[in-house]
């Protein structure tokens, strides 16, 4: 799996970091958090409270890109974690990035609150969970997009990606 980057996308608390890490872990490759990629402007936004707009997230997928591009340039492999929540998120990630794969995790808005709500050491706040089910666009005919349903264990999901990423 040299020279590929996976993103695990979809809303806060859909369990990108959790299942980021172990399919790190599992792939040995490299993790990285995209919420530590936002610049500080950002993260003062959201810690407010502010959802952030598109003008906001775009130095952020910038970063993310250049980062999936230096992976890629040094022949590395990683697992990155960024919400992802629009097409054109998405786009902006890919381009330039030919060997990039999106794992979307999907789930209810009723199951990603009662999740969100159990943790207390993150910057979303539940309230903050409507907006970015406002924004997400479902991928469709994205083929480098593989869905993968929350409901499921951990391992579950972990053996499905693993499965269909063909590792």
């Amino acid at each position: 799996m040299e020279g590929k980057s996976i993103v695990i996308m979809g809303v806060s608390g859909s369990g990108k970091s959790t299942i980021g890490e172990l399919l790190a872990a599992r792939l040995s490759a490299k993790f990285i958090d995209g919420d530590d990629l936002h610049p500080k402007s950002n993260v003062i936004k959201m810690s407010s409270g502010i959802p952030l707009n598109d003008d906001d997230r775009t130095p952020w997928l910038e970063r993310i890109n250049d980062a999936i591009f230096s992976i890629y340039s040094k022949n590395e492999s990683c697992v990155f974690v960024c919400s992802a929540l629009k097409k054109n998120y998405r786009d902006a990630i890919r381009c330039g990035n030919e060997k990039v794969r999106f794992i979307f995790l999907d789930g209810s808005q009723e199951l990603v609150l009662k999740r969100i709500r159990m943790r207390n050491s993150h910057f979303m706040k539940s309230d903050m969970l409507a907006s970015q089910f406002a924004i997400l666009e479902q991928p469709v005919d994205e083929d480098d997009v593989i869905t993968i349903d929350i409901s499921m264990s951990i391992e579950e999901m972990l053996d499905d990606i693993c499965i269909r990423l063909g590792v």
